[in-house]
């Protein structure tokens, strides 16, 4: 990844791992989506670019009275057969959140206030995760490409010309893409003058971290 910006000079933005994170998930009739699949690619400042560090991903079992439907297959290939002896969340949140052992970091997520949703309910397993402030690419894209009718990834792949992964909708192919996207917008944006510090990325597209008020005595929910 060597797409050159001023951005790259910031030493905040320097200082920081960059976490890219995608969930996929299935829909159940009358409930939140549930979790069956997280990736995360690590990047760190190298020179005028980022580098991968370290990569994780994993499937995640749903609960046992959640099916894998017939739409749910055809979204994500992810089939009940895969899901059958995959670790539950509370497994798998916590193994990733083992890796985050030199902050700071910021999360990257496309469309990021639906990974930090999912995170924040699944905090008690993975509480670094869960205290790391995101940047959303969508909030980021919008900013630079107002014009554009909509800023989905596959939308800003084609306007990008990023070329698509194997296959869509799987975790660690969005999160390449994504990666590719946060990569792209960092050297358009510092082109630009649109950002230079990781101040201004915050001021466009930065989140804080989802906190979740619990009521006494009520157990909160995977979303």
């Amino acid at each position: 990844m060597s797409d050159a910006s001023p951005i790259y000079r910031d030493a905040a933005f320097a200082r920081h791992t960059y976490l890219v994170v995608d969930f996929e998930g299935l829909t159940p009739a009358g409930r939140p989506a549930v979790p069956v699949e997280v990736a995360v690619l690590a990047l760190a400042v190298a020179g005028d670019g980022l580098s991968p560090l370290w990569s994780f991903e994993s499937l995640i079992a749903p609960p046992a009275e959640v099916p894998v439907t017939s739409s749910d297959v055809r979204m994500t290939g992810i089939t009940a057969s895969m899901l059958a002896t995959a670790a539950g969340p509370e497994r798998v949140m916590a193994d990733l959140d083992r890796r985050l052992t030199t902050p700071p970091y910021r999360l990257v997520a496309h469309h990021a206030p639906t990974e930090a949703g999912l995170i924040a309910h699944q905090r008690r397993h993975c509480p670094v995760l869960a205290a790391v402030p995101l940047l959303d690419t969508v909030r980021l894209a919008r900013a630079l490409y107002p014009e554009l009718p909509s800023h989905r990834l596959d939308g800003l792949m084609r306007y990008l010309r990023i070329e698509p992964p194997g296959r869509r909708h799987r975790a660690m192919p969005d999160v390449q893409v994504t990666a590719r996207v946060f990569e792209l917008l960092m050297a358009e944006g510092g082109r630009t003058g649109r950002w230079c510090t990781l101040f201004d990325l915050d001021r466009v597209g930065g989140l804080a971290p989802k906190r979740l008020a619990s009521p006494v005595g009520v157990q909160v929910g995977l979303f």
